[in-house]
C-alpha cells in the first residue's frame, strides 16, 4: 500500500507546463505585412517595452532563417529593435523588458528567439525582477557566434526560483552586455559592433506549471509516510 502511494506522490508531481504569456509580435487579424505587429500578448496578458533608449519596428520573422513562429506568412513579425549604446558605455542598461503576472503557477520558465544583425552586440543578458522592476537579477548570459542569424529556443529555467512563483509583479528583460574581455563585441566575428545593429525578438514566452490539488495533497502524505520512515 505504502509503495503504491509513495508511485502515486511521484506521479502527481509531473505536470506538464502551460503558456502563461506570450508574444508573437503578429497583426491581429492578419494584415498580410511584416513591417506591422503588435505588442500585445497573443497568449495571456502582459506588457512589452523598451529599455534605456532603444528603439523599435516590426520586421520579418521569416528572414534569416526564421524564428520557431509556425506562421510561415507575410504576416509573421519580429520586434526589431536599435539604438545601441555607444561603444564602452551603459553594458546592460538598453533591450527590451517584459511583464506579466505568474499568480497561480510554478516553475517558471522563459523562451525567446533572437535574431542578432551582424553589427549588434553578441553578448545579452537576462535578468528577472520580482517587484515590478525595482531591482533586478542576472540569470543568463547568451552568445551569439554569428551575425545575420537567429538563435532560437533560448531558456531561462527559474523553476528554482520562489519569488518568481505566484508574482503579480513578475517581470524580465533582455539587454546588451559587455564581453568578457570588455567592451561590446559585434556578433559576426569579422564585424565591428555599431550602435544602429538590430536584435530581434520573436515567440517571447513565459511558461509555469498549474499545481493541482490532487498532487499538492498526495505530496503531503508522501512527506508524512517519508516522516514516519525516518522515526522507525
Amino acid at each position: 500500500m505504502k509503495i503504491a502511494l509513495l508511485a502515486l506522490v511521484a506521479t502527481a508531481g509531473i505536470a506538464q507546463a502551460d503558456i502563461i504569456t506570450q508574444w508573437d509580435f503578429n497583426s491581429l487579424p492578419s494584415d498580410n505585412s511584416s513591417s506591422t505587429g503588435t505588442l500585445t500578448p497573443n497568449v495571456g496578458a502582459g506588457t512589452a517595452s523598451l529599455v534605456g533608449g532603444t528603439t523599435a519596428s516590426f520586421a520579418s520573422g521569416n528572414a534569416s532563417g526564421g524564428s520557431t513562429d509556425p506562421d510561415a506568412s507575410l504576416n509573421d513579425s519580429g520586434w526589431n529593435i536599435s539604438t545601441w549604446a555607444a561603444q564602452g558605455t551603459g553594458s546592460g542598461e538598453r533591450g527590451v523588458a517584459f511583464f506579466g503576472s505568474t499568480v497561480g503557477f510554478t516553475d517558471i520558465i522563459v523562451t525567446f528567439d533572437q535574431r542578432h544583425s551582424n553589427t549588434v552586440s553578441a553578448f545579452f543578458g537576462v535578468d528577472y525582477t520580482t517587484d515590478g522592476g525595482a531591482t533586478w537579477t542576472n540569470a543568463a548570459i547568451f552568445q551569439a557566434t554569428a551575425g545575420d542569424t537567429w538563435f532560437n529556443n533560448r531558456t531561462v529555467d527559474l523553476s528554482s526560483v520562489a519569488a518568481v512563483e505566484n508574482n503579480p509583479n513578475f517581470g524580465f528583460r533582455v539587454v546588451a552586455v559587455f564581453a568578457p574581455t570588455g567592451g561590446y563585441v559585434a556578433s559576426s566575428p569579422t564585424g565591428a559592433y555599431g550602435t544602429t545593429g538590430t536584435a530581434r525578438f520573436d515567440m517571447v514566452t513565459v511558461n509555469g506549471v498549474i499545481p493541482t490539488p490532487g498532487a499538492l495533497a498526495l505530496a503531503g502524505i508522501g512527506g508524512l509516510l517519508a516522516a514516519r520512515r525516518r522515526r522507525a
